[in-house]
């Protein structure tokens, strides 16, 4: 077993949080994990990027290389384009469907869509939607999780697991608006 994913996104949409449950539900699962230093997350609104490297057997380097991603999961239509040229001809996109405007020349979100859209494996959500729907505007990047979750590799009982070990100390309420929206990302597509 191994998998090979790209976190992306902008600082503060919850990229660590998705690195912390996966990176828990595999060390727990007796799964070997590397992860790269994250980038950009030092301002809120810019880039952030991980690379976390998932197997069964002991992992070399931090990095994946080009062409070679399993899954990018991005919680920005925008930053997985930047990220394409690492996946895999027959890799998973799992990304959200509504732009976050950081910047004053942001594309055309047509455009961008238009590029996505002409991948042959890619799961497209609106995350703000589901997650206004669930009354928890603060739970896209679990919701991403959840739609991303069947091409990871991981049980879902495992991210469920791990999900409760990272929000654990906020409080009951939190992990369980938490499993409901890693249960609504699973079921959205």
């Amino acid at each position: 077993m191994k998998t090979d994913i790209i976190l992306s996104g902008v600082g503060g949409q919850g990229i660590l949080s998705i690195a912390a449950i996966i990176g828990e539900a595999a060390v727990n699962d007796g799964l070997y994990l590397k992860q790269s230093e994250i980038h950009g997350m030092s301002q809120r609104g810019g880039d952030v990027q991980s690379h976390l490297r998932i197997s069964d057997r002991p992992i070399a380097s931090d990095l994946i290389p080009l062409g070679s991603a399993d899954i990018i999961i991005s919680l920005e239509p925008m930053e997985s384009l930047r990220y394409l040229p690492y996946l895999k001809e027959d890799g998973w996109l799992v990304t959200n469907s509504k732009p976050f405007e950081n910047i004053p020349n942001y594309p055309a979100i047509e455009e961008v869509m238009n590029e996505l859209d002409a991948l042959p494996h890619k799961v497209i959500i609106d995350i703000d939607r589901i997650a206004g729907e669930l009354g928890t505007p603060r739970s896209g990047n679990i919701i991403m999780l959840g739609a991303a979750s069947p091409y990871i590799g991981i049980a879902s009982s495992k991210l469920e697991a791990g999900i409760r070990n990272i929000f654990g100390r906020k409080g009951e309420q939190v992990v369980e608006a938490n499993l409901k929206a890693f249960d609504a990302g699973r079921k959205a597509k």
